[in-house]
This record gives structure tokens, sequence and C-alpha cells, in this order.
């Protein structure tokens, strides 16, 4: 991460969690910083058209933008624009499967071998907490060189689901599950057919039924196609002087439950709010989504000391402990944390994949 993307998450997650009173002491010098931190992330010779910080402490929400979120037509960035979020979708598919937990029809213990029988090779016994929290040993269907070259022939025609588990599906696993932490995003695939596999529905009914409408997200959407739902931040492979809009040049179905859904900087603030401060399941499933595998990093890497709980990050930083995401995808890169009361939260968007 270059020292100007840092500095802008930094001091963004300062403003959402420093102290009201030290904030009305230097509130106006740490927005004027946050502002000109943006600035020169996007005037940096590798920054991307335009960045976006949404900043919420209580009820009070703070928007900062610097640059484009659409080159052709001069528009700047704006926070009801929607954006394909990457990764962040992973805390999505987390969600469901956590409140799922919460009500008794999945379980943290439930294994492929249960609820997707025949699936993979010598899988049966990985769980769906270890497909979580990354300690699931199953290798990643991206790194698959048959899959990179079915999105380079079909990149607007995207496979189903389980179409992308069978690319790595006769792959053995890297390690004994649980017993190491590796990021994949096969994880989140297989987390969304097991919701599906345990409830007969659609796994896009259930983030609607379980996530999207409690919480009232009407922008936020799980497409399947390469469109864009209009108006839209666009994405994009970054010249100066020849700008690549890249924000339609893949299907969204290529990677579903894993970064496929789309939303707006303001819906994912108050998703993350919602996520990590606990509203959407309590009890015993709360309680096991901050159970922490040190040293368990987001991809890219979050702020501070990074641990992974249950489709959740904890970020410790100078400015204090947030618990979020990270994600990026063709044009776009995320980072959304809160505390755990909900009250703090950021969103830091940049139109480039970096």
């Amino acid at each position: 991460m270059s020292n100007s993307r840092a500095t802008a998450i930094g001091l963004a997650l300062c403003i959402g969690l420093v102290g009201a009173g030290a904030r009305d002491a230097c509130s106006s010098l740490i927005d004027t910083d946050l502002d000109r931190a943006l600035q020169d992330v996007v005037s940096a010779p590798d920054g991307p058209p335009g960045a976006i910080a949404i900043v919420q402490r209580g009820n009070r929400i703070r928007v900062f933008s610097a640059g484009l979120g659409d080159v052709a037509n001069r528009r700047r960035m704006r926070p009801t624009d929607r954006m394909r979020i990457a990764s962040v979708a992973k805390a999505f598919s987390g969600a469901v499967a956590l409140s799922l937990v919460d009500r008794g029809v999945l379980s943290l213990d439930d294994t492929i071998g249960e609820l997707l029988p025949g699936l993979g090779n010598g899988w049966e016994d990985v769980t769906l907490r270890q497909l979580l929290n990354h300690t699931s040993g199953v290798p990643s269907f991206t790194s698959s060189s048959e899959f990179a070259a079915r999105v380079d022939a079909f990149p607007h025609d995207p496979v189903p689901p389980r179409a992308l588990v069978e690319y790595v599906a006769d792959e053995e696993l890297l390690f004994t599950p649980g017993s190491r932490y590796a990021y994949s995003n096969t994880d989140n695939i297989l987390v969304g057919l097991m919701a599906e596999a345990a409830t007969g529905r659609s796994y896009q009914h259930l983030l609607a039924a379980r996530v999207l409408s409690p919480i009232e997200l009407r922008r936020t959407t799980l497409p399947f196609g390469y469109r864009m739902p209009r108006p839209y931040i666009h994405g994009y492979d970054f010249n100066p002087a020849l700008p690549f809009d890249v924000s339609e040049i893949v299907a969204a179905g290529y990677s579903w439950a894993s970064g496929g859904i789309v939303s707006t900087p303001l819906e994912l603030n108050r998703f993350i709010r919602a996520y990590a401060g606990g509203e959407l399941f309590g009890g015993e499933a709360r309680a096991q989504q901050l159970e922490l595998v040190a040293g368990g990093s987001s991809e890219p890497p979050g702020p501070g000391r990074n641990s992974a709980g249950l489709a959740i990050f904890r970020y410790e930083t100078d400015c204090g402990t947030v618990y979020g995401h990270t994600g990026n995808i063709f044009g776009y890169t995320q980072f959304t944390a809160a505390t755990l009361d909900g009250r703090s939260s950021v969103v830091v968007s940049v139109n480039e994949q970096v």
C-alpha cells in the first residue's frame, strides 16, 4: 500500500475513533488533513482517478472525496453511486451464514461432506467455521489456470457457483483443516453453497432476507452478469493519458458470494456498522464471530496488526481497534471497518485495483 493511501486510511480511522473532547479541539485540522490526504492519493503518479471516505461517529456522517468517479463525464465521486465491493462481499456471506447459525439452521461444525456430499478431493471434514476463518486448506479457485483461461475467453459469461469450486475440486487440501491460516476465495463460495443446501433457498434470497432487508440496503445487489446498475462509480486500470474503464470487464458471477456484490459507499458504511456491531445476529454466533486467528490477514492487508475472525478481521492500529474487511477487484479497492459497538465506522474506496 502506498504511503498516501495508508495515510488516508489512517486519518479516516482517527476521525472515527478519536474521543469527542479531542475531536472538538482538532476536528477541523483532521478534516483538512483527510481532504489533503485523499487529494494526495489521486494526484500521486500511480494514483487512482478518485477516492472517497465515509466517516461516521454516532449519528454524524461525514463524506470526503477527491478526484473523479467518472472520467469521461467528469463526475466526482458520490457516496450514493454503486461500486463493486470485491472481497468485502465475504463479510456479507459471513453475515448470512452466522444469522443462520444464530437461528439454528446451520452449525459452525457442519461439514462439506454433510451438506455438499461428493464435492472435493478429501474435503469432507472441512467445517463451516474453517471456511469462514480461512483455516480450511481448500485451494483458491482464482489460482486455477483453467479458471483464468475461462474468464479471459468469456469474461461476460460466468459459470454457475458450484462450477467455480469444480476448478479446484480435484485438488487435495493444502493442509490439515484448522492447522493454519490461508486466505482462499473458494471458502466463501462454499459458505454460500452450504447456506443454500441447509435452507433450500438461493443465496440471493438469503442475502436479501437475512442482511439487505433488515438494515435497509436498497442499493446493494448481487448481480450475475457484467452490467453495473446506474449510476455507478467507474473503475479503471488507470493511466492519466489513457484511462481504461474496466467497470464492466468481467461478470460478477465469476466471484459470486466471494466478491460479486455491488453497493454504495454509504450503504457499505451502514452494513459494517451492523455486522461489526452485532446487529444482524447475537448469542453464541456473535461470540464465535470474534474468536480470532492471530496473523490472519485480509487481502489486501488492512491497517495495523491483522487477525482473522469469522468473515471479519480485527485491525489493531495506533488510533484504536476496529473490525472489518478489505477487498480489491478490477477497477476497485475497498476498506471498511467499525468498532464493536457499531457507533464509529469508516469506508475508504478508490476506483482502481491497488
